[in-house]
């Protein structure tokens, strides 16, 4: 049951904040080169806190940094709080620098507004802020109220991308998707006999892996787990890193169970999503997820209703051509990272989207916020597709919303 925290009464940390000598405010690049000190912290718990945000702070007293915190995992306490109970006494006077606007009501933690009132801070920098309607405001509020001084909106770019699949998620009930394949100079996925391995080198192959430890879920189609075999699970030296829930699409559970993905010895779990009304037994640790039929195989809105419903909330494709194409046409793609390797396969290889396309080049997607990157010998290229059309195989579907 929530609790309501009461507001205005003057405390003894709100009489004596008030009361005491005003230090000089932080100029621009400090403020960011600090915001930056809590980002870093924030990149900790990506992956490892869903259904909540990744969050950093820090404390900064004199110019320098007292305390560090972050959000670690899922009802433990908050990046705020954790900077708070590491600073002590040190956290009166001091400034606090958060990603994300300081939540305001109870749920499995306490509300760190109150938390950072209780402490003494003097000043709060907030990054991002929390578009949650339990918060959405209220934490920036409370501190004004308390007589702490809020600054809003440092390196805010920054830290939106930070949390842009927690972003999606509040906002949209369903988890961030992005895209993520690997393709030759000619735009192909695989050779015209299936085989995919490997079209990039070993750095991008590593690079893809820290990405997997960073996101919620991975998902494949049946045709890549069929002619790909993969585990789908987070190989970083030394045996670090986590392995994300695997989902597989299997609309009618046609998959042979002596694939890799049924026969991993992992933490996370493996779901067979399916649209089939009989029932199949693939092995002890994998989960049958049930999910409308559509057109094309697995209702995929569906599918991702029921993953948000787990708490996912970033979710990473990776392929093959018809899940990609099936993704894009549906509008559910809020980010595609595409690897170019130095290769030609040919006319006859694997394309990265199945299907027929637009007509007119003026009706292909486009993407914005491109970047461009090296990666060993090969390119990396992301960006956010836009949601135009309705016209052409990639245009989002208008019947769909």
């Amino acid at each position: 049951m929530s609790r309501v925290v009461s507001r205005g009464r003057r405390s003894p940390a709100l009489r004596a904040r008030r009361a005491a000598p005003r230090a000089a405010a932080p100029d621009e690049a400090a403020r960011e080169a600090f915001m930056r000190a809590a980002v870093r912290e924030a990149t900790k718990g990506l992956g490892r806190t869903s259904p909540n945000p990744a969050v950093g702070a820090v404390l900064v007293k004199g110019g320098r940094v007292v305390a560090r915190g972050h959000h670690a995992r899922a009802g433990g306490p908050h990046a705020e709080v954790v900077a708070l109970r590491a600073a002590g006494a040190r956290a009166r006077g001091a400034d606090l620098y958060t990603t994300l606007e300081p939540c305001d009501h109870f749920g499995r933690t306490p509300p760190c507004s109150v938390a950072v009132l209780e402490a003494g801070v003097r000043r709060v920098f907030v990054g991002s802020a929390d578009p949650n309607p339990l918060v959405n405001g209220r934490g920036v509020a409370r501190l004004r109220e308390g007589g702490v001084e809020v600054v809003t909106g440092v390196l805010r770019e920054t830290c939106d991308e930070l949390n842009a699949h927690w972003f999606t998620f509040i906002t949209e009930r369903r988890p961030h998707v992005t895209l993520k394949a690997a393709v030759t100079l000619d735009g192909r996925i695989a050779t015209r006999t299936g085989d995919a391995r490997w079209v990039t080198g070993e750095p991008a192959r590593r690079w893809v892996h820290r990405l997997r430890d960073r996101v919620d879920a991975v998902l494949v189609g049946s045709g890549t787990a069929r002619a790909d075999d993969p585990r789908l699970t987070t190989r970083l030296p030394g045996g670090r890193g986590r392995d994300p829930i695997r989902v597989v699409l299997d609309t009618d559970l046609s998959l042979p169970r002596d694939l890799n993905l049924f026969r991993q010895r992992s933490a996370a779990p493996t779901l067979v999503a399916h649209a089939s009304a009989r029932a199949r037994d693939l092995g002890p640790r994998i989960e049958l997820l049930r999910c409308r039929r559509g057109p094309g195989g697995v209702d995929l809105r569906d599918l991702l209703a029921r993953l948000a419903a787990r708490g996912v909330t970033h979710l990473l494709v990776e392929g093959g051509a018809r899940v990609h194409a099936r993704f894009l046409q549906e509008g559910l793609v809020d980010r595609v990272a595409i690897f170019v390797a130095p290769k030609i396969a040919g006319g006859d290889g694997i394309p990265l989207v199945a299907g027929r396309g637009p007509a007119r080049m003026a009706d292909a997607l486009s993407l914005a916020d491109v970047r461009v990157e090296r990666v060993g010998d090969d390119v990396l290229v992301t960006g956010t597709p836009a949601r135009r059309g309705p016209r052409g195989l990639l245009a989002k579907n208008p019947r769909r919303g």
